[in-house]
């Protein structure tokens, strides 16, 4: 789905020709059905699984927004003259990246390209965010990443994400603490690493449309269902929240689904 940093975010969906706008539909129950097929969503061809959101197994094996180092970005090897697509790593490798605190599930911190802000904040389910440290490249930033993980959490807990608000954090005072416990560790990174603390501490704040949170987070899969139905209640990250479950949405990159919706109780 894509995101608008408006107040609540703003989603939308595409589906063949059509957008949905997602905020419209909520309190709507919605009918969510796949038919089973599968089209890469970058060379187009039919495939019976799905790898990394959308690709076929050829695509998987060959390009670059497949390769390891998009998890690992500590392990980026354009600089090795390795690159898979050499172009593709100039636009998207080789320009400024940040480290941030964000505040999702509690405190996490985590990279993103600067092309990348809000929208990396939004599809996580950030109530805050914070860039701390800016890097020339996502291999020096990946490193920092490394330098810094003993000190802070790097994950979000999906889960409590969606069960409500996060708890407001001071993250301008936890980047503090945070840059003074790994002094040492930043220390130690060979100079060569191109990046600099951010001064501007304007804290992204966020919200989302959603009217009730779940008590319990169940997981809706339509590679076994096929048919999703139920009202939706919000859209948190790239989640459907509904009173049958949630659904990530992302998971389904390629997968050609029919959506429709009505008002609840109508037949």
């Amino acid at each position: 789905m894509r995101t608008e940093h408006t107040t609540p975010v703003s989603y939308s969906l595409a589906i063949g020709d059509a957008v949905l706008q997602m905020n419209e539909l909520i309190g709507q129950r919605l009918h969510i059905e796949y038919d089973g097929e599968i089209n890469c969503i970058a060379c187009g061809r039919k495939t019976s699984k799905s790898f990394q959101q959308g690709y076929c197994f050829p695509c998987m094996r060959s390009l670059p927004e497949c390769d390891q180092c998009i998890v690992r970005p500590e392990l980026c090897h354009f600089d090795q003259g390795t690159c898979r697509d050499v172009d593709w790593g100039l636009l998207h490798c080789m320009q400024d990246h940040y480290l941030y605190l964000a505040n999702s599930s509690g405190l996490k911190i985590g990279i993103t390209r600067g092309l990348q802000v809000p929208t990396r904040w939004m599809d996580q389910g950030a109530t805050q965010a914070l860039p701390i440290i800016r890097a020339d490249s996502r291999l020096h930033v990946g490193q920092l990443e490394v330098a810094l993980k003993a000190f802070a959490n790097d994950r979000t807990d999906w889960r409590r994400m969606l069960k409500g608000p996060a708890e407001p954090l001071d993250l301008v005072t936890e980047k503090y603490r945070l840059l003074e416990q790994a002094e040492a560790s930043l220390g130690q990174l060979d100079e060569s690493i191109g990046w600099e603390v951010v001064q501007d501490e304007s804290v992204c704040e966020f919200e989302y449309p959603v009217s009730d949170y779940p008590e319990k987070v169940a997981s809706l899969n339509l590679d076994k269902l096929q048919v999703v139905e139920g009202v939706l209640k919000g859209i948190k990250g790239q989640y459907l929240i509904l009173d049958c479950g949630v659904m990530n949405i992302r998971k389904y990159g390629g997968y050609n689904l029919k959506i429709s919706a009505q008002e609840p109780g109508y037949h």
